[in-house]
This record gives C-alpha cells, sequence and structure tokens, in this order.
C-alpha cells in the first residue's frame, strides 16, 4: 500500500512536471528533485524514463476521464451527450491553459518520432476520438443528427475547434477564445442537425455511463 501511494505521489508530480516542460522534460533526476526523493528511489517504480513518460501518458488520460468522458455519459444519448463531451473538453482544455494539455503539447513532441512513448499518446487521443465520434455515430442513431452526416468529419471540426482554442487562449492569449470556440459548436450542431436535436437540448433526460474502449493498434 506504502509502495502505491509512492507511486501515485510521484506520478502527480510527474504530471505537473510534463504539463509545464513537456514529456521531453520529464526526467528520472528531474523528479527526484522535485519529489525530493532519491534517483534510486524514483527509478524504483518506474525502471526508466521511458516507462516514467508512459505511465504519465496513461495517468492523464485516466483524468481526462474522470473529468470529460464519464461525466457527459449520464447525459441522454444524441445531442444532448454529444453536447455535454464538448462543454468539458472546452473546460479541461481551459483549466490547463498555464500549464498545457498533454494531448497537444505531445502530439507537437512526438508527431516525427516513432516509439513506445509515440505508440502509448496515440493510443489514448485515438480512444478519445472514437469515443466522440460513437456519440456522434448515436446523435445521427437518435434522430438528432442528419442521416448523411459523416462522422468522421464532423469529428474533425470540432477537434480543430478545440486545436484553436489551445492555440488562441495559450499563445495569443485571446480573452474570448472560449466564447468563440463554444459559438463555432453552436453553428456548427445548427448545420448537422435536425430539428428533433435541436429540440432534445432543451430537455434531455440521464442515462447511465458505460466505461472508454482503448483504441485498438
Amino acid at each position: 500500500m506504502k509502495g502505491q501511494q509512492t507511486r501515485a505521489a510521484i506520478l502527480d508530480a510527474a504530471l505537473g512536471l510534463a504539463a509545464n516542460m513537456g514529456l521531453e522534460g520529464l526526467s528520472i533526476g528531474a523528479l527526484a528533485e522535485v519529489t525530493h526523493m532519491s534517483k534510486s528511489g524514483v527509478f524504483a517504480h518506474f525502471g526508466s524514463r521511458e516507462e516514467l513518460q508512459i505511465s504519465v501518458i496513461r495517468e492523464y488520460h485516466v483524468r481526462f476521464e474522470e473529468d470529460v468522458f464519464y461525466p457527459a455519459m449520464r447525459e441522454a444519448r444524441g445531442l444532448p451527450r454529444l453536447k455535454a463531451l464538448f462543454e468539458r473538453w472546452v473546460r479541461r482544455v481551459s483549466m490547463e491553459l498555464d500549464s498545457g494539455c498533454i494531448y497537444i503539447s505531445g502530439a507537437v513532441e512526438f508527431d516525427d518520432r516513432p516509439g513506445p512513448v509515440r505508440d502509448a499518446l496515440a493510443t489514448m487521443v485515438l480512444a478519445w476520438q472514437e469515443a466522440f465520434e460513437r456519440a456522434i455515430r448515436l446523435a445521427v442513431t437518435e434522430g438528432h443528427l442528419r442521416a448523411e452526416v459523416d462522422p468522421k468529419q464532423m469529428l474533425f471540426e470540432v477537434h480543430g475547434l478545440i486545436l484553436a482554442l489551445h492555440h488562441d487562449a495559450r499563445f495569443l492569449r485571446n480573452p474570448v477564445a472560449t466564447e468563440r470556440v463554444r459559438a463555432g459548436f453552436e453553428r456548427l450542431v445548427g448545420y448537422y442537425a435536425t430539428p428533433a436535436g435541436l429540440q432534445s437540448l432543451s430537455g434531455a433526460r440521464r442515462a447511465p455511463s458505460r466505461p472508454l474502449r482503448k483504441a485498438r493498434g
């Protein structure tokens, strides 16, 4: 139990370092200094810098699920759930403006660097994208989005909004970036939605949640 608590504390510190310095900024030595542990003590829990980076990616994904995915799954299937997923995603990005989103910063660091760390990061990002795409497909099935909607195209457009939010709010310090990204989503939904879908946003029922499936490959 003590070993698990120590590992959890190290991971928490590692997440803070990775958020501010990037995954490449993580090292056994830097983490030992932050946690006031010996390098051998940190090494005993992870074994290598690469395993430390992968563990941080996995922990970030778990926390992302807890903040974004699971709460949104309590909303009714269709546009209410899709909007909740987007809104919680926006809130998560907004909270990370002073540190950074590991999904986004990690993609910049490892986009051209094949290996286990890039694979772990891509797997987590794809798992989230597949979950969002499933929500789009369910909205089509529920009759809330038009039947001819291409879920992958809509996902691409939504993801573009999130990337624009991160860029304008974090890099350009645009104070109205969050307002603009929400306006962009509303315009997107208005284009793809059916009248029944728009009506569903005013009176949604609750639904039980299901685990987020990890992407294959």
